[in-house]
């Protein structure tokens, strides 16, 4: 009856309440015994209170076997202990709908996840093609009896379906009322899947009979095991068990399936026994949500009726299932979804090389191992950020595959969350140059997946921040990135956190317009689509991808490359051999644009618009190159100092011994020099792994390690490498250069690599300040605005060539024409006045091209991003190709831009002025014909708000503008004082750079830099310095670390006192003036020590950090000289020491602490002075310690300019204008303190100790009183007769006997070394031999520390052991050395920041004093410039010439570790030498024999073209 059949479904009661008939189904559905053992339990009348009371004995009393019996009460013992554990209200706690695996599939991406529902109820057969399904628990069932009640069970069910004429799933692992929801997953654990597929076969033979084997094994098919997932998406261990039945009509035709559940061995075994053949003979079918065996046990008319109508129904169902089949078969899928995909992946432009989309974002979930194979399309996207919810996506899912094959940085949502500039937090995570791999819902760093209903709660507000920061203007491209929904997984819940995301999209994008979803099949899609409906209100099928399987988006995607994007790229491997780039490690090398072997090759690029593009003044790209190699072209235009760079340059810097080598190609803005740069390395593409630097701003050790690891690829253990050729591009400084080049060589040091030969070479393409053409070298080649007739020749040429094919356009190709008229100035000003002639200021395309031109002119090729112009000229971009183009917006000036991409913090696309010479004559247009003055523009570029909103590219503009404002360019004769801009606006429209700057200040309200930079024009131009001092104070509020800083609010009081002074007339000054300019000076003095302490913090945080090369700021010691000199000249103009030689040295005995103040008074008989002493003595602290002071601050920097030269050997050109101040100071001290007469030494009356004070005065005045003053006279160019009286007066001193301190005695020596090295034959020279005798006495007596330094310098260098010669003191050599280094690290590394040892000699192949070469003498060999001798040193090409080779002695050694014991004359005597650069010692084993030359500088002895 009805009430029986819901009281029997019902098993959710109490045991003890169950009646007979839910003992009976229990006993057949969850303890799994056959009908007739179910069957007697309900003939006893057992009811739940029995069941509970039964054991083993009791069942085998009532004819229950063992194996029953055991399996009955194991179900209920497991039953009972089930709901102990599991109360009641914590059961059925499951999860969402889900769909079941598709019917007759293995290897789909489809899992359960833990305690979902299957959407589909246990069900008989509906249409026949359309599965029915059962259920089984399979929890509870002893590990013994699982292979047997699974197969019976899969039998039993095949049977009836088989019967039935449907198809139908059987599913172990899926729960039941009453302990579960009905088709909720469980989940088995399996530790041996073949198991069950053997045992399955083997159950087939023994139950069915033998005439229907064969069938059986046809319609059951082998179990599928389906994965089952923890709720925060987690793998577990468990699967579901599932066995698809399929009863195709050619196979079953009208057949009855009979089983025998008691198997043929069994019945063999039974042989000779009678037995009932009825009795382990079963008919089962589907009947509803059951199988049901319609066999009676006995075979009485009645009990047969049943069946004999099923068996006379079995041909009508065999032809429905027939029809079903055909029916289904007529389905042939038909779409249009191929094309669709392509329309929408690439914006409408059908091809991803030219995409609409420059970005593409990936949301993805978990993925199965089968569907990885059919995403490598996610490579070719390269998206920008992939938002992953799989956990699991590090170890075995997604990420691990997409990892293998190109380059990804893993972060979680945290990193996101905008803590500092948005830029700044783009540039760190690398975002749009690797693909950032968010991982959304855990798995790395220990972050704990979520489950379903907590994620939002847990992980949501994190991932909204990584959307929204996706979103921002400033970070993708508005309507030019595509968000790819890639659901791997079915989405079934409306709490699924891809639901979440897709809402958040759907929000910052303000629609589904750049929204993409992707699904595995038409369910999926049906799901995903409803959901975000309900959750939206939208409905997205025309977004959406179904029909497709991922195999068929794969190839689809693919397809939409060119020929050259799918082909391989390859690099040269030495010999003519290629090896394979991976696209990894090209992606893993985003800061270089690595130039292929079969670069552009394949390519689709339009030849037309590239050509175009180059022609109207745009960069030159490689198409361009290539376009002009191939059949029917002209070649391309070769300059003339293309041959000579390919056949001399790069050949001689080929052959040095240096792991990194440079040289430079200068060249005037707009001249070709970029173009030539990468003809060359076009060129050199087969010989050389050649590469672009992409963004001069980029992290320089970064760059380093990507240039080795170029170097590297595919060839660690082959030698010889083939070397790098590096571009690097718009340098501002060649320190930047210099920079580079040591820390690729401290990489190839650090990879051991071995540089008998260079492994990077450094094309330096550099704008020249200066148009005149200089001297070519094989170190500096210079490109120049004129042509030659042989540039002119093939200019026409090419013009042939473009009349022909760009007919139409030639009137705008500007970069081609300025070159073809050889850069004629009246053709770039009629191109500017022309264009121009609409430009009205009032209109926004014209406010943008005056910033165009602004910019280019004053911050070398700076550009807005094309995001801006857009926003600005209020264009509203499409997410589809063939909307607005953003040059239209420029109207008639759009022939003045080119579109670039910039490689910044993020990379974006941008618009610059096609020439340089064109923007400097719109300026020039602009002033003279619309009277829009360059302060209009700059006030225009720092107040309109719109600039600096939130688009792409808005650091970078920031960046820009300061650096137009603040960049300062230095000459040799003087350092300018604010920038070209500043300096061009006061020419123009003098008083209105006051306004631009202080706009300035309220568009960087926070930055210290443009405070300062107000400061500076308060007090050095407008005298104002109230103001001055107010922004100062500003500037060191907002950086109170900053050593520069602190040096202008010193200035600032300096500039004040000097300007105090010059303004008063009244001579002398009155006391009250004295009071406040003292009062100042004091102050200055104070502010310029804070400096100096303040820079030797930075110094030694740089030395520290490695990687910031910045040279110490000496500013502080230079101010504080100043200052003082101001104060002698402030007390030279008062009545006390105003007049006469005896008032000067009065002073100068105040000055240096030999007279106080008060002494000074009492000698004073004019009581109209007593004021002045009484002001005085307010200041004694600063004036008595004044010449200490001063003294103190002259040998600081004398030491630092002596000793410590650039990294690369260039002289800094600020420091060249500190000197000349330094030396004007200088002089003003010696005046004072100096003053002497050198014949005293010569006067025979006058007394030794008198003498002795005079002759120290004069080698004070002479700079001469230090070891490093003396050695200044190797190179400062003064009279060789000064050196003379050097040398004479230390002898005199020497003679001197006791009086001789022991720093004269060592300045004795270098006196003589240095006099013989600028004036070889001079009398006053003191023999070789007496003189190493002298410094051997100085050896062996007591030493101060202040004087090791020195004296072990010059002893290493007069005493390196020689043939025959050799001094008792050389066996020391190697203490010497020792002893050098530990001292010149306490004594330099606060200060030695960014600079290198000076080399002051090297060793020479002669005897005696020639053997100290001297390095003016090796720059007389070579006739070079100083920048030419710089770059020579740099290089090492200064070793390769024959008249160095013959002056220098080789010196032979062997390697022992980071430095080289060298050989000596003395045979057990082995001195350590360190190599001057690291990289020539790098791959050289231990032990092996190297020469070299050795220099002395005072770190120690230097090893120098290592060979």
């Amino acid at each position: 009856t009805g009430g029986q059949h819901s009281e029997e479904a019902d098993l959710s009661a109490d045991i003890k309440d169950w009646s007979k008939h839910q003992v009976r189904l229990w006993a057949l559905k969850k303890a799994a015994v056959d009908d007739k053992f179910a069957d007697i339990l309900f003939q006893q009348d057992i009811n739940g209170s029995s069941l509970l009371l039964l054991d083993k004995t009791d069942l085998m009393d009532l004819g229950v076997t063992l194996g029953p019996a055991k399996l009955i009460i194991h179900a209920r013992d497991e039953l009972l202990k089930f709901r102990k554990e599991h109360p009641p209200g914590t059961i059925n706690q499951s999860g969402g709908l889900c769909k079941p695996y598709p019917f007759q599939r293995y290897h789909d991406a489809c899992r359960y996840m833990e305690n979902s529902i299957l959407d589909v109820p246990e069900s008989g057969a509906s249409d026949y093609i359309e599965p029915c399904h059962e259920f089984k628990g399979f929890i509870s069932v002893p590990d013994e009896n699982k292979m047997c009640k699974f197969t019976t069970d899969v039998i039993r069910f095949a049977a009836a379906c088989m019967n039935s004429r449907t198809n139908g799933t059987i599913h172990f692992g899926v729960g039941d009322k009453p302990d579960f929801t009905h088709g909720e997953v469980l989940g088995v654990d399996i530790n041996d899947k073949e198991a069950y597929e053997k045992e399955l076969k083997n159950a087939i033979e023994n139950y069915f009979e033998h005439k229907h084997e064969e069938a059986a094994k046809k319609c059951i098919k082998p179990p599928r095991f389906v994965g089952v997932l923890n709720k925060d998406m987690t793998s577990s261990q468990k699967y579901v068990i599932e066995v698809d039945i399929v009863p195709n009509s050619t196979i079953c035709e009208e057949n009855r399936y009979f089983v025998s559940l008691a198997s043929k061995k069994g019945k063999k075994k039974a042989k000779g026994k009678e037995t009932d053949p009825q009795q382990s003979k079963f008919f089962y079918i589907r009947d509803g949500s059951s199988t049901r065996n319609l066999f009676p046990s006995t075979t009485s008319a009645g009990s047969m009726e049943e069946f004999n109508k099923f068996v006379d129904s079995v041909a009508q169902l065999s032809q429905l299932r027939k029809q079903a089949e055909e029916k289904h078969l007529k389905g042939v899928k038909s779409t249009v979804q191929g094309s669709r995909l392509s329309q929408m992946i690439t914006g409408g432009t059908q091809s991803l090389d030219q995409s609409h989309f420059e970005q593409y974002v990936i949301v993805t979930n978990k993925s199965h191992p089968g569907q990885l194979e059919s995403l490598t399309f996610l490579q070719e996207l390269n998206p920008a950020a992939v938002l992953d919810f799989d956990p699991e996506s590090t170890k075995n899912g997604l990420q691990q595959h997409f990892e293998e094959l190109s380059t990804v940085n893993v972060h979680l949502p945290i990193k996101y969350k905008i803590t500092e500039g948005v830029e700044d937090i783009a540039s760190k995570l690398k975002l749009t140059r690797n693909t950032s791999w968010v991982l959304c819902n855990g798995g790395v760093e220990d972050e704990v997946p979520s489950d379903i209903e907590n994620w939002l709660i847990e992980k949501g507000a994190s991932v909204r921040d990584v959307i929204s920061f996706l979103c921002r203007k400033d970070v993708l491209p508005s309507k030019r990135f595509l968000v790819v929904f890639l659901l791997l997984s079915t989405v079934s819940e409306k709490m699924d956190p891809l639901v979440e995301t897709f809402s958040i999209f759907w929000q910052e994008l303000k629609g589904t317009e750049q929204i993409l979803c992707i699904c595995e099949n038409e369910k999926a899609f049906t799901y995903w689509k409803d959901l975000i409906e309900a959750r939206c209100g939208t409905n997205i099928s025309r977004r959406c991808i179904y029909d497709l399987s991922f195999a068929e988006v794969n190839g689809t995607i693919l397809s939409l490359l060119s020929e050259n994007r799918r082909s391989k790229h390859f690099l040269p491997c030495g010999g003519g051999s290629k090896v394979l780039f991976e696209k990894k490690v090209e992606r893993s090398l985003n800061t270089l644009d690595v130039l292929c072997v079969n670069q552009c090759e394949g390519g689709n690029e339009n030849k037309i618009v590239i050509e175009e593009n180059f022609y109207k003044g745009g960069k030159v790209s490689w198409w361009n190159f290539f376009f002009s190699e191939q059949p029917g072209s002209t070649p391309f235009i070769k300059r003339d100092q293309f041959d000579f760079i390919m056949n001399t340059v790069i050949p001689d810097l080929s052959s040095l011994r240096k792991a990194c080598v440079l040289f430079s190609l200068m060249h005037v803005p707009g001249c070709g020099g970029t173009t030539l740069a990468m003809h060359t390395l076009w060129a050199h593409k087969d010989k050389f792994r050649c590469a672009v630097l992409k963004d001069s701003n980029a992290d320089l050790a970064e760059v380093a390690t990507q240039v080795v690891k170029l170097l590297r690829d595919a060839h660690e253990e082959q030698l010889p490498r083939v070397p790098v050729l590096l571009m690097i591009d718009d340098f501002e400084d060649m320190d930047k250069v210099f920079d580079l080049q040591q820390l690729i060589e401290k990489e190839c040091v650090t990879h051991d690599i071995q540089s008998g030969s260079p492994q990077v070479i450094l094309l330096n393409c550099m704008r020249s300040d200066s148009s005149e053409q200089t001297e070519t070298t094989e170190e500096t080649v210079f490109i120049g605005n004129k042509l030659s007739e042989k540039e002119q020749k093939q200019c026409e040429q090419k013009l042939k060539e473009i009349e022909k094919t760009h007919k139409e356009n030639l009137d705008t190709f500007y970069g081609f024409m300025i070159m073809k008229k050889n850069f004629s100035q009246e053709y770039i000003q009629g191109v500017a006045r022309n264009t121009l002639k609409s430009f009205n200021i009032n209109h926004k395309h014209a406010q943008l091209i005056a910033v165009l031109a602004l910019l280019n002119v004053y911050c070398k090729g700076a550009s807005l991003s094309v995001s801006l112009c857009e926003e600005f000229l209020g264009l509203q971009p499409k997410a589809l190709c063939g909307s607005d183009r953003f040059e239209d917006g420029f109207g008639s000036f759009s022939t003045l831009i080119s579109a670039i991409t910039v490689e910044a913090k993020v990379v974006f696309k941008a618009v610059k002025m096609i020439h340089s010479s064109i923007a400097q004559h719109c300026l020039q247009e602009l002033a003279t014909t619309h009277n829009v003055q360059i302060a209009d523009i700059a006030n225009l570029l720092l107040t309109t708000d719109r600039f600096y909103e939130s688009t792409q590219g808005k650091d970078s503009l920031m960046q820009n503008v300061r650096c137009m404002l603040v960049k300062r360019y230095h000459s040799k004769e003087e350092e300018s004082t604010f920038s070209p801009l500043i300096q061009d606006i006061a020419k123009q429209s003098q008083g209105l750079e006051e306004i631009v700057l202080l706009d300035a200040s309220k568009r960087f309200e926070r930055d210290a830099i443009i405070s300062q930079l107000l400061a500076r024009y308060y007090y050095l131009k407008k005298r104002d310095f109230k103001e001055a001092k107010d922004w100062a104070r500003r500037a060191k509020d907002l950086n109170p670390e900053n050593s520069y800083i602190t040096d202008t609010s010193a200035q600032v009081i300096k500039h004040e006192l000097k300007n105090a002074i010059a303004e008063d007339k009244e001579l002398p000054f009155e006391p009250e003036k004295v009071q406040i300019y003292l009062k100042m000076a004091r102050s200055a003095m104070d502010a310029f020590k804070e400096q100096h302490n303040l820079a030797k913090k930075e110094s030694m945080q740089r030395f520290q950090n490695r990687r910031d090369m910045t040279p110490f700021n000496t500013a502080g010691c230079l101010g504080e000289i100043q200052v003082g000199v101001i104060v002698i000249e402030i007390l030279e103009k008062t009545h006390i020491f105003s007049t006469g030689s005896v008032r000067h040295d009065i002073m100068s005995g105040v000055l240096s602490g030999d007279l106080t103040i008060q002494k000074v008074e009492e000698g004073d008989r004019n009581r109209k002075n007593k004021s002045y002493y009484s002001v005085l003595r307010q200041f004694e602290d600063i004036l008595c310690t004044l010449k200490e002071r001063l003294k103190l601050n002259f040998d600081f920097l004398d030491k630092f300019y002596v000793n410590l030269g650039s990294r690369c050997g260039m002289k800094d050109t600020r420091e060249q204008i500190a000197k000349i101040e330094f030396f004007r100071c200088f002089k003003q001290y010696a005046d004072l303190f100096c003053k002497t007469d050198s014949t005293n030494l010569n006067n025979k009356t006058m007394n030794v100790m008198l003498k002795v004070h005079s002759a120290r005065r004069f080698l004070e005045m002479q700079k001469a009183d230090t070891y490093y003053g003396v050695l200044d006279y190797l190179s400062n160019q003064k009279p060789t007769e000064v050196m003379e009286k050097i040398a004479k007066t230390y002898d005199f001193l020497q003679g001197n006997g006791s009086g001789c301190t022991l720093k004269e005695k060592i300045n004795f020596i270098y006196a003589n070394v240095v006099l013989s090295c600028i004036k070889p034959h001079s009398l006053h020279l003191k023999p070789f031999k007496k003189l190493c005798d002298s410094l051997g006495q100085i050896l062996g007596g007591q030493i101060s520390s202040s004087e090791r330094l020195p004296l072990h310098f010059i002893a290493v260098a007069l005493f390196w052991p020689q043939p025959g010669g050799d001094h008792p003191a050389s066996k020391n050599l190697g203490k010497f050395v020792s002893w050098m280094r530990t001292l010149y690290d306490e004594d330099m590394q606060g200060v030695c920041n960014g600079k290198r040892p000076v080399v002051h000699f090297l060793l020479g192949k002669k005897y005696g004093y020639e053997r100290m070469v001297h390095l003016e003498e090796i720059r007389k060999c070579v006739k070079a410039g100083q920048e030419q001798f710089a770059t020579m040193w740099a290089n090492g090409t200064i070793w390769k010439e024959k008249q160095v080779e013959q002056l220098l002695f080789r010196v032979s050694g062997v390697v022992q570790g980071r430095c080289i014991l060298a050989d000596t004359s003395i045979p057990d005597l082995k001195v350590e030498v360190g190599p001057m650069f690291r990289s020539q010692l790098s791959g050289r084993a231990k032990g092996s024999k190297v020469s070299f030359f050795i220099g002395f500088s005072v770190k120690g002895p230097l090893a120098i073209d290592i060979n």
